[in-house]
């Protein structure tokens, strides 16, 4: 210590003292602090006293750069002939007139000249940038350069006045682009504007930093005006792959550059929406603009007034006047839309523009006063306007309200759960009003029961009703519409009674206030009523579809139904309102028969038994060949699923331990964000995983005897042999992991279950029984399983099975070694299927089909041929092509097709013949939802975005073709866009059309993939066919992410699955999916490589196929940058690892450069301080001030951003993480981004981002289906596809219908109306 002191005081005395700066100086006393506290260290025994991190380092007052930065460069001094600015500013050489002309003092503004080789400083000599927001703070900054004149396009410094310490600089701007691609930069001084040609050698850098930041923004807004639905991911893409022209100083655009100009590119943003309609949707709240805004912390509406001095002419980039494509559409599908907006829009208007919004209050543009010149302020009255309009000023439209609008909007929580209406039956909930006094019987009695005797008219008041009219009953509460009912009896008791069928409105179903005032729906309701409640009789149609159905899409027709008299209404479907279904009504049975169906059904939901076995029967139990439950047989030697708490083993398997991933003795100065990992919920894994149901085959059927000798049939029992899956045996996991997904073993192990438990049935053979390969048996349907071994849990050993653990049908027919089909072997026992039916299947028309995912699903399923897709994005048309080699795909807007088929062609511009009217069995397809987030409010922008959406498109294209059965697939946002206003119009289109439909929300973790993937169905079915159901789900998965009901209207409905998130398998790991892919490294490009290995799981040898396929495509993975690179190298191979193990620690990169370490330079409030009494702030905003330009680091290992803005996102959990092994992946992305909206996207043990085929495996797609196109054309097919196994799930009870119509016609009946 006492050494470096010394020094200090020789450096102090020595001669160079005057060339010493103010810099150097406070640089080597704070480094000679750092040594003291080292030293202080050592001599305390190691213990923590640091300088660094514990204190600020010190930064220079001006231009806020750090003193010991190695980057602080300065000023070498100007050449010895150059002129201070008035001087230089009256030099000849800048002339451009003659000698003899006086024109100097014609100038009225500024002169204007131009300058090279300049270099800016700041008072104390550190060459700076100008555009962090120094000059606004008044911060001094000059410049020193060789100026030229105005009309001197050459760079070089042959005719230059030199000139020095010009300034200071009052303003700076950008005047556009120069016809090139660089930007026009100039200065202001109070002398003159200057404009920037070249830099000086050692500016170069930092100025290479400004024009990269003009150019990228000149990118970023040029990409989202025309792509405004387009993601983060997908802006990162265009950056990643634009080559910088040349002239600029720099080579590439990664990731580190966009986050370190966001601020930047943001404002531009913001001047580009000001300048914009005010109807227009600003792109500042697009996806991509507001996921740049959380990551980099970015401040809106900031410098918004300073920045009109600063910037005086914002970047010129060419406004895109290409509005939406208008939508080809119906006249039906037309009429709902536009009559729908028309009433939104006025009733907007008459409540005075809606919604009040507030402001944010905080930022400057909230805090500015009202221009008094846009077309807002000139309506207000205090400008002398109406004051009818109540809009903001335009030039005080709050950013920060704008976004988090957005956000609020498009944000849906996995666990949502919302404050919900009791949903009680309607008939409980109506509350009615006598009102009648007048009732007479009309007539003799028909019939008498006991003391009831039944009529068939009734006079009420002056009207005559008989049985099978609709009357109406008045609501106790006079605000409530009048309720309607048909009669399905009438009799006395004591009292005049009706039974009442009821009837429900439009506005009491999904549909809300989007419905049909004139329609009513069917419901299964129906209760016993004094005639004293009937209001009146009332005229209710039913619609029945006409002949021609099929054939009448696209008329010209009005879609009104009745004319509205007050007294007259229509009805076409029933309604379930558990589960928003909407489907065609039942033969109708006018009798009061009615209200004993919903008593015959509450007994089939119970147990019971028949066929009791007398030979059998014990002195307690009274034993039984078969149980009946929820319309299910069940037999001695069936076999049952059962919930997983039924019964457990004999062999306790330990479960997988829930052990936290936190370590305790972290060196928080080597790891300072691990603090970041406070909760042990690991996004993507299985723990909280549910097993899947437990399997038992039948022994026994009984019920105890009670008291009196008879049996107690509602209690009844079953005695079961309970079946092993591998992983219950002693192999735990890995068992799993090598075994078939329906494997089981036998045991002889029993219990005693209730038959309520009994979840449903399956079948469970002995493999060797079967007269087809285990493969065919499989392949057969869900509900199968086998077993070649018993498992004996006290001696941990597989054995062969029992003879009576054989099917007594089954034994000794075969070797299940595939060499017959046995259909006919033998005779059919009641368990085994009978011959599957051969459906014929539907011609398809794939709309928006991508790659082909939905398609590939249906295929497997066996229920569509694909005749046409259309696709306008060529790689994926090709992708479809590749696939499908029979599939007519056209490469074009869905709209001009539709226009010109309804127009009457035949084919296209190509010559592909076009599909017609009748051709078309199923529509199925994915409408993208360009521009829906973001709209909260129905004004003429919301209505031109709706109207000219690809849904509007899509339903037309139903409602023209007429299919038999139509399918939208969309993100699970879907049905919650504008307060589900998406959702209702176009479940209401579909009902105007006469459809049957329903919606429901699927996870694809729950069919068969290691991924979470969310996704809104909205299912129809034409008149006469069954409305398929949505598919029960097959693999357990994370009950976080089955979250699968919907709130609409503050009322919440589930789809008709009743496993909720059980399952008959076990979920699909990553491993499951990956682990035999062979290593590959980052950026790997190889299209075809070898597998090397055999398939390890049931998975793997399902998705390579039967044909033997040696080659692997597609296994290739994106070449992230250098710096990317080092970090994914670092972060560790543990579960749950993510940025926040990043060590802070220099590193050399592959391209020679070396990283910095992240700097902590402020106290944080929220986190305080580390362990050693750290700093955890890496910008001034973590004290609770403005954020502060300077602060800013770039190149570092830990990325400053994620610090920077962690506290308000969950700490950016998941950004750069490894994949488990053992959990699953995040919804799949169309580019997998390590900083991405679906950060976890690291193999869980090689250095890299997942590869397009791994990508291709979390989807379910065959390794035999191939993409098409560069590495992000297949990842963006990859990502926006529809798994095909949730498709062919999907697909197989599209089937079912099919098949079960085929063989029971469907009669509806023709209703007159009722007078």
């Amino acid at each position: 210590t006492q050494d470096q002191l010394k020094i200090l005081e020789d450096k102090l005395k020595s001669s160079e003292l005057s060339t010493v700066s103010y810099a150097a100086l406070s640089v080597l006393l704070y480094r000679t602090v750092e040594n003291l506290c080292s030293n202080l260290s050592s001599c305390l025994g190691g213990l923590h006293v640091r300088g660094e991190g514990r204190t600020p380092p010190p930064k220079c007052p001006d231009c806020r750069q750090y003193l010991d930065d190695s980057d602080l460069k300065f000023f070498q001094g100007d050449p010895d002939d150059a002129l201070d600015e008035p001087e230089m500013l009256t030099d000849e050489r800048l002339s451009i007139f003659d000698a003899n002309e006086d024109g100097f003092e014609s100038y009225e503004d500024l002169p204007q000249h131009k300058i090279t080789n300049f270099s800016v400083y700041d008072k104390r000599g550190h060459l700076c940038p100008f555009d962090s927001g120094l000059i606004e703070k008044n911060v001094e900054l000059y410049f020193s350069c060789a100026v030229k004149p105005i009309y001197d396009d050459n760079p070089c410094m042959d005719g230059g006045v030199p000139a020095k310490k010009l300034g200071p600089i009052n303003a700076w701007w950008i005047t556009g682009f120069d016809g090139g691609e660089k930007a026009l930069i100039g200065f202001t001084t109070a002398f003159a504007d200057y404009i920037l040609m070249d830099p000086s050698e050692e500016y170069s850098p930092i100025f290479a930093l400004m024009q990269e930041k003009i150019y990228m923004s000149k990118i970023v807004v040029e990409f989202l005006q025309k792509n405004q639905d387009a993601t983060y991911e997908d802006l990162l893409n265009k950056i990643e792959t634009t080559v910088p022209p040349a002239g600029l100083n720099f080579n590439r655009f990664t990731e580190d550059t966009l986050l370190r100009h966001a601020q930047f590119v943001v404002e531009q943003m913001e001047s580009y929406d000001e300048a914009g309609d005010s109807d227009e949707q600003p792109i500042i709240i697009t996806p991509c603009m507001r996921d740049l805004i959380k990551l980099a912390g970015v401040t809106l509406g900031k410098r918004r007034a300073a920045r009109r001095q600063a910037i005086r002419h914002p970047t010129k980039i060419e406004k895109d006047s290409k509005g939406p494509t208008k939508a080809t559409t119906t006249k039906l599908v037309y009429q709902i839309f536009d009559t729908f907006f028309s009433d939104q829009i006025d009733q907007n208007n008459k409540n005075g523009g809606g919604v009040k919004r507030h402001r944010c209050g905080v930022c400057e543009v909230c805090q500015a006063p009202d221009c008094g010149k846009c077309s807002a302020c000139k309506d207000m009255i205090k400008f002398g306007g109406s004051g009818r309009s109540k809009q903001a000023c335009q030039k005080r439209r709050c950013p920060n309200l704008a976004v988090k609008e957005a956000e609020d909007d498009e944000n849906m929580d996995e666990e949502e759960v919302l404050p919900l209406k009791e949903t009680k039956k309607m008939s409980q909930a109506k509350k009615k009003k006598q009102t009648k006094n007048k009732i007479s019987w009309v007539g003799e009695p028909i019939k008498t029961d006991g003391r009831k005797e039944y009529y068939m008219k009734v006079r009420v008041e002056n009207e005559v009703v008989e049985v099978g009219d609709c009357v109406s009953v008045s609501p106790a509460d006079p605000s409530h519409p009048l309720y309607l009912a048909r009669i399905t009896a009438l009799w006395e008791d004591g009292e005049k009674m009706f039974h009442a069928h009821w009837f429900c409105r439009g506005t009491d179903t999904v549909l809300g206030e989007s419905s049909d005032p004139l329609e009513l729906f069917l419901v299964d309701e129906c209760e016993d009523m004094q005639l004293s409640f009937v209001h009146g009789k009332v005229n209710i149609l039913y619609k029945a579809p006409t002949e021609n159905w099929f054939m009448e899409g696209g008329m010209e027709d009005d879609i009104k139904v009745i004319e509205d008299d007050g007294e007259s209404f229509f009805y076409q479907l029933l309604y379930d309102g558990e589960c928003a279904r909407f489907e065609s009504p039942p033969k109708v049975t006018p009798s009061e028969d009615r209200k004993y169906k919903n008593r015959e059904r509450e007994a089939q939901e119970l147990p019971n038994v028949y066929e009791p076995l007398e030979d059998e029967e014990s002195d307690s139990k009274v034993f039984y060949g078969l149980a009946t439950l929820k319309g299910e047989q069940h037999r001695v030697g069936d076999s049952v699923y059962l919930p997983p708490e039924a019964f457990n083993f004999a062999l306790k398997v330990a479960s997988p331990v829930k052990r936290s991933h936190r370590k305790d003795d972290v060196d928080e100065d080597l790891y300072p964000e691990y603090y970041r990992k406070s909760s042990d919920y690991i996004k993507g894994s299985n723990l909280d995983a549910p097993k899947p149901f437990r399997i038992g085959r039948i022994k026994e059927i009984f019920c105890n005897k009670r008291s009196d000798g008879k049996p107690d049939r509602m209690d009844t029992k079953l005695r079961l042999y309970k079946f092993y899956r591998p992983e219950n045996t002693h192999k735990g996991p890995k068992g799993a992991y090598h075994s078939d997904i329906n494997q089981l073993y036998w045991s002889d192990e029993e219990v005693t279950v209730n038959m309520a438990e009994v979840l449903g049935r399956c079948q469970v053979e002995y493999a060797e029984d079967l007269v087809e390969s285990v493969q065919d048996y499989s392949s057969r349907g869900p509900d199968r399983f086998y077993f070649l071994e018993a498992y004996n849990a006290r001696t941990k050993s597989f054995e062969d099975p029992p003879n009576h653990a054989r099917s007594a049908v089954h034994k000794g027919k075969g070797k299940g070694k595939g060499k017959g089909k046995g259909k006919a072997a033998s005779q059919e026992s009641q368990d085994q299927e009978p011959q599957e039916q051969t459906v014929p299947k539907l011609r398809t028309l794939d709309v928006f089909s991508g790659c082909g995912g939905l398609s590939e699903g249906f295929h497997q399923a066996g229920v569509s041929e694909t005749h046409w897709a259309i696709e306008m994005w060529d790689p994926a048309a090709q992708a479809f092509r590749l696939n499908n080699p029979g599939t007519t795909v056209f490469t074009e807007d869905c709209n001009v097709l539709l226009k010109l088929v309804m127009s009457g062609e035949k084919t296209n511009s190509l010559g592909q013949k076009l599909p017609q009217k009748g051709d078309v069995e199923m529509l199925c397809g994915g409408p993208p939802c360009q521009g829906f987030s973001g709209m909260n409010r129905f004004n003429s922008r919301t209505y031109s975005t709706f109207k000219n959406s690809l849904v509007v498109s899509y339903l037309s294209y139903c409602d023209y073709y007429r299919p038999k059965f139509f399918l939208l697939e969309n993100v699970r946002n879907f049905v919650s866009f504008k307060r589900s206003m998406v959702l209702k119009l176009t479940l209401r289109c579909l009902v105007c059309m006469g459809y049957q439909c329903t919606f429901g929300v699927l996870q694809a973790g729950q069919y068969g993939v290691a991924q979470t993937r969310r996704r809104a169905i909205i299912l129809a079915a034409a008149p006469g066919e069954k409305l398929p159901r949505f598919p029960e789900p097959l693999h357990v998965f994370a009950p976080r992410a089955c979250s699968l009901s919907v709130v609409v209207d503050e009322k919440r409905y589930v789809s008709n699955v009743t496993r909720g998130n059980g399952g008959i398998y076990r979920t699909i790991t990553v491993r499951d999916t990956m682990s035999d892919l062979p290593e590959i490294r980052n950026g790997a490009a190889y299209l075809e490589i070898s597998y090397n290995g055999e398939p390890q799981s049931w998975f793997q040898r399902h998705i390579r196929g039967s044909q033997y396929q040696p080659i692997l495509r597609d296994h290739i993975c994106k070449d992230m940058s250098a710096l990317v690179a080092a970090r994914m190298r670092h972060i560790p191979l543990a579960p749950g690892s993510d940025w926040r193990d990043l060590p802070n620690i220099e590193v050399r990169l592959r391209d020679g450069t070396t990283t910095k370490k992240l700097r902590y330079t402020h106290s944080d409030k929220k986190n305080g301080r580390s362990g050693t009494g750290a700093l955890r702030g890496v910008c001034s905003c973590a004290e609770g001030k403005p954020c502060d330009p300077a602060d800013r680091q770039f190149n570092t290992l830990i990325p400053w951003c994620l610090p920077h803005t962690g506290n308000r996102h969950n700490h950016w959990a998941g950004l750069y993480g490894r994949l488990e092994w053992d959990g699953f992946f995040s919804t799949t992305v169309t580019n997998p981004e390590p900083m991405g909206k679906q950060g976890r996207v690291l193999h869980p043990e090689q250095h890299r981002v997942v590869s397009v085929r791994e990508c291709a495996r979390s989807q379910g797609f065959p390794d035999t289906y191939r993409f098409f196109g560069n590495i992000l054309d297949k990842h963006r097919q990859v990502g926006n596809a529809v798994p095909p196994p949730l498709s062919k799930a999907i697909g197989l009870e599209v089937k079912k219908c099919v098949r079960e119509n085929a063989t029971e016609p469907v009669k509806q009946e023709k209703m007159d109306v009722c007078n």
